[in-house]
This record gives C-alpha cells, sequence and structure tokens, in this order.
C-alpha cells in the first residue's frame, strides 16, 4: 500500500486538498468493488498543529506533523491562495522537510502553485515543471534554473510532479492513481468525477495581462502602442522608430522586459482581442479576424492555435455563452 503524505497549511488551497483526499479515497473503493485492497493510506501532515484552520471558512485535522512522519511513498504539496512570497516565508520548515525527503529518495507531487515548495527546496533544478497559468513567467522569472512549461497540464521528472492549475491538479492525482493501479481505475475514476482524463494543455485558459512587471518606461510606451493599435498594420520597425531605437536593439530591451519579442507580443495581444470576442459570440469568425488585425484566415488559425491550443470555432464553441444550454 502506498502512504500519501498530503501536506496542510492555511494558505492551502481547500479543493486542492480536498480534491486529492476525494479521488485517492474513490480509487482505493473502486479497487475494493473490484475485490482488490485499497492501494492507498492517506495521512494529512502540518508542520506543528493537528488542527489546521485555513484561510476560508475550512479546517482539517492532521494525523500527523512534520517530525511525525516516519514512512511514505508520495508527498503532496497542495496549492496556495496568497502570494508566494508570504506563503514561502511562512512555511520554510515545509520546504526543508520536502528537500529531506526527496534527498531521502521519496516521490514529491505539487497541485497547482504548490509547485513553489518544489522550486524553493531546489528540488526542480535543471528540471521541467509546470504550475497554474497566473504563476507560469513568475516562477521562470524567480527560478532561472528551472524549464517552465507553459501550457502543460503536468509533468513527471524522475519522481518529481507538477500540475497545471486549480482544478487541471486532479488530472495529476488520475495520472498518479494510472501510474500505481492501472489504466482501469483511472479511467473509472474519472467518469465517478466527470474529468476530462486526457487534457493535453492549459493554454486555452490563459488570460494575456500585458507583462509590465519591469521598470523600462520606453518599453512600457511601446506595449501601450501594440495594445492600442494591435488592430492596425503596424510592423516591428513602426514601433523601434517610434521608439527612438534601432529594430535590433529594441527587440532586445523588448524581450529582455517582457519575455516576448515585439512580434510575439503583438500576436499575443491580437489572440486576446479575438479570444474575447468570440467569447462574447457577436460575430462571425471573420469578422473577428479582421477586427484583430488579420487578413488571412490560415494565418489567423494557425496564431490562435499556437497560443490557445484550440482552433477559434473550438474555442468559440467551448466558451461562448451560447454554448450553454438553456431551458
Amino acid at each position: 500500500m502506498k502512504i500519501i503524505s498530503l501536506l496542510v497549511y492555511e494558505d492551502a488551497v481547500l479543493s486542492s486538498v480536498s480534491g486529492a483526499v476525494d479521488l485517492l479515497t474513490a480509487a482505493n473503493a473502486y479497487l475494493q468493488q473490484m475485490g482488490e485492497p485499497a492501494a492507498f493510506s492517506i495521512e494529512l501532515v502540518s508542520e506543528k498543529e493537528r488542527n489546521i484552520q485555513l484561510n476560508v471558512p475550512a479546517q482539517f485535522v492532521c494525523t500527523k506533523t512534520l517530525d511525525e512522519v516516519t514512512a511514505t511513498s508520495l508527498v503532496l504539496v497542495p496549492a496556495f491562495y496568497t502570494s508566494p512570497d508570504d506563503t514561502l516565508a511562512k512555511n520554510g520548515a515545509i520546504i526543508d522537510w520536502i528537500r529531506r525527503r526527496h534527498a531521502e529518495g521519496i516521490e514529491i507531487a505539487s497541485l497547482c502553485k504548490g509547485s513553489y515548495f518544489l522550486a524553493e527546496a531546489g528540488i526542480l533544478s535543471g528540471k521541467t515543471c509546470t504550475s497554474h497559468w497566473m504563476s507560469l513567467d513568475d516562477m521562470q522569472r524567480r527560478y532561472a534554473d528551472v524549464q517552465v512549461l507553459k501550457d502543460s497540464v503536468m509533468t513527471d521528472h524522475d519522481g518529481i510532479y507538477t500540475s497545471g492549475g486549480a482544478l487541471l491538479s486532479w488530472n495529476l492525482i488520475l495520472y498518479i492513481i494510472e501510474k500505481f493501479c492501472g489504466r482501469d481505475v483511472s479511467i473509472g475514476v474519472s467518469r465517478m468525477f466527470n474529468i476530462d482524463l486526457d487534457r493535453a494543455s492549459q493554454a486555452h485558459f490563459v488570460v494575456f495581462q500585458g507583462q509590465r512587471q519591469h521598470d523600462d518606461g520606453d518599453i512600457l510606451k511601446a506595449q501601450t502602442f501594440i495594445e492600442q493599435n494591435f488592430h492596425l498594420p503596424i510592423s516591428v520597425e513602426q514601433i523601434a522608430e517610434r521608439s527612438n531605437m534601432s529594430k535590433r536593439n529594441f527587440i532586445r530591451r523588448f524581450k529582455s522586459a517582457t519575455q516576448n519579442t515585439p512580434l510575439e507580443y503583438l500576436q499575443r495581444v491580437k489572440v486576446e482581442s479575438a479570444k474575447k470576442a468570440l467569447e462574447r459570440n457577436t460575430d462571425d469568425v471573420a469578422s473577428v479576424m479582421y477586427n484583430a488585425g488579420y487578413n488571412d484566415t490560415k494565418t489567423f488559425r494557425k496564431v490562435f492555435k499556437q497560443v490557445t491550443g484550440l482552433t477559434p470555432q473550438a474555442y468559440r464553441k467551448k466558451y461562448s455563452r451560447d454554448g450553454i444550454p438553456s431551458r
């Protein structure tokens, strides 16, 4: 039987803890219905206190503290609500404990933003990871030696697992269930909870937020110009000239500040505009394309799918209000 040590701390996301418990418990029940023994023993682990009041109206009664864990097969680190700086500063003991368990050969899995704990512990160095889509750029800035995968739902690297944002972390739990119990059990649990088992990307969830966390005033002005004129036939040369820079210097500074080239940034702004139009479902796809500054259907479809992982038609079907049935 695999012992799963699920860490609990006051900033933890409620569904990140309870969802993991629900899915692992369901796997045990599924196995027992098949006449097989349960696969998982789940223990809630806290730093010092047995009773953990979350920062929401919920409390967990933990079975062990960190010092009382003598054997475990897998450590699960849930997501958190608050800022990474605040949460990591308060949970240094948990980070140290994760580092020691990894050194002992214990497998470690993070759910959503729990990946920050793994990166702080140093166990993601030289490895791939993912996280909530809103945290990906921040993680890459903080941990330059970690390869942050921007649209992955999950990663598995030498016994270290990470997952995408929010309830996408349930896909990682299903993956762990499959790894330890087989595909049939994973499929059975996914059906119980109506979870899409084979999600491959979280790109279509991403809302482009402008990447303005820098202090290069000239580049900030260039970003504003792009955001106000993306629908016009503007070029990188034109934007560089407005910024009083050579094209080469402008591209270098722009990428240093935003982590995107000017052309990539322009495409992201165009696609974000198209996404919002498709969600409103007020225009046909051709009008959405022209309003976003594209004149070629093939190019629009290609760029849109590269950014979101979906075609414009599939994105509209998934997210437009008209796609919601009414009585």
